[in-house]
């Protein structure tokens, strides 16, 4: 193969894979805020799971979910407000 044929090869791989890219996001566009949403109520439950002990809920798997709530922390008041809770539902924290 000379380096001629390499080189169209090459770029005939580049443009198929910009050709593949482009359709993937043509059909996946309409799917996308679906996909989002999905994946916020997905976060939220998950939210509710880790602090639930603190919030007086009940939760099975405090045992498991306690060392995630350092990480989540951070999260914590975006989640709240989104739950259409003004200020923070633990009466011990306080991040408003």
């Amino acid at each position: 193969m000379t380096d001629e044929e390499r080189s169209k090869l090459q770029r005939l791989r580049a443009w198929l894979s910009q050709a593949r890219y482009f359709v993937e996001e043509a059909y996946s566009v309409r799917y996308r805020s679906t996909i989002a949403r999905a994946r916020r109520d997905e976060e939220d439950l998950f939210m509710l799971l880790v602090f639930a002990e603190m919030m007086g809920v009940p939760n099975p798997a405090t045992y498991y979910t306690l060392e995630l709530q350092p990480l989540l922390l951070e999260r914590f008041h975006e989640w709240h407000i989104r739950m259409g809770m003004e200020h923070s539902p633990l009466e011990n924290f306080r991040c408003c």
